[in-house]
C-alpha cells in the first residue's frame, strides 16, 4: 500500500475557496466516476486528451503535478501530501481514485512537463484558474519546509508551460490573491479599479476587456455549467454584482 493509502482517512480541508477551489474538487470527483484516473498513467496527458474532457485533463494534471512536485527533491513527506489534500478539494468518495493516481505518478518515470503543457492549452482562455493552480503547488512546495531549489525550478518550469504572466508567478510565489478574487466590498469606499484588477491610468478598452473576461469566469450559468454548487453559484452572484457595480461607476466617471 502506498503512502497515501496509509493516511487516507485524514480530514480534508478546503484552503483555496472560491468558484475556483471548488472547481478542483468537481473536476476530480467527475473524472473519478468516469474511471479516467485508475488509468491515466503513464501517457496520462494523451490519454485525457483523447478522452476530450477538461474536466479529465485538469483532474489528472493537478493530481500527477502534486505528485511530481512532492517527489522531485527526495521522498515525498506527509506533511506533502496533507497540503495537497488541503489545496485541491477532494471529494471523500473520489478519494482512493485520487490517491492511486497520486501515488502512480510519484512512481512512474514520465515527466511532468506534457501535463503542465496541456493544462496550459486546455484553460488557456481562464489564467485567473491557472494562477490559483500555480499558488496551491507553492504551498504544497512549502508544506516542508521553504521551496529549495529542486522546488523553484520545478514550479518556474509549470509557470512558463501554464502560460501565465510575470505577474502571477510573483503572487503565487509570496501567496497573495489575484486581483479579481479580493473579498467583495460593498461599493462606497471601494475603489471599482481594484475590483476590476486594474490601475487608474487604464485605457477604455482594457477596462472593458477586464469587465468582460471577470463576468466569464463568475456568470453563476458558467459556474452552473461547471459543476459547481448552488452555495458556490450563489456566492457568485454577489462577485457579479460587485463587478458590475465597479464597472457602471468606471462608466459613469469616464462618460462611457
Amino acid at each position: 500500500m502506498g503512502f497515501w493509502g496509509k493516511i487516507i482517512g485524514s480530514t480534508i480541508g478546503f484552503a483555496m475557496g472560491g468558484p475556483f477551489g471548488a472547481m478542483l474538487g468537481a473536476s476530480l470527483g467527475h473524472a473519478a466516476d468516469e474511471g479516467a484516473l485508475r488509468g491515466a498513467l503513464p501517457g496520462g496527458a494523451n490519454i485525457a486528451a483523447m478522452l476530450g474532457s477538461r474536466e479529465t485533463v485538469f483532474a489528472v494534471s493537478v493530481v500527477v503535478l502534486s505528485s511530481k512536485l512532492a517527489k522531485c527533491d527526495g521522498p515525498v513527506k506527509r506533511a506533502e501530501i496533507d497540503a495537497f489534500k488541503t489545496q485541491f478539494r477532494i471529494p471523500p468518495e473520489s478519494m482512493r481514485d485520487v490517491g492511486e493516481l497520486f501515488d502512480r505518478a510519484r512512481d512512474s518515470s514520465e515527466g511532468f512537463e506534457s501535463y503542465a503543457q496541456r493544462l496550459g492549452e486546455s484553460f488557456a482562455g481562464e489564467p485567473g484558474m491557472l494562477e490559483d493552480v500555480l499558488t496551491a503547488l507553492f504551498r504544497v512546495a512549502a508544506a516542508d519546509g521553504p521551496v529549495n531549489r529542486a522546488e523553484m525550478e520545478f514550479l518556474g518550469a509549470v509557470h512558463a508551460r501554464l502560460g501565465l504572466e510575470p505577474a502571477a508567478w510573483e503572487r503565487a510565489r509570496g501567496g497573495r490573491p489575484r486581483p479579481d478574487a479580493l473579498p467583495p466590498r460593498g461599493e462606497e469606499g471601494s475603489d471599482p479599479y481594484v475590483t476590476l484588477g486594474l490601475s487608474r491610468t487604464a485605457s477604455d478598452e482594457t477596462v472593458r476587456a477586464a469587465w468582460r473576461q471577470l463576468m466569464r469566469d463568475h456568470h453563476p450559468d458558467s459556474l452552473t455549467a461547471r459543476g459547481m454548487s448552488a452555495e458556490l453559484v450563489s456566492r457568485a452572484t454577489g462577485k457579479v454584482a460587485e463587478i458590475n457595480a465597479a464597472w457602471d461607476r468606471i462608466k459613469r466617471e469616464r462618460g462611457l
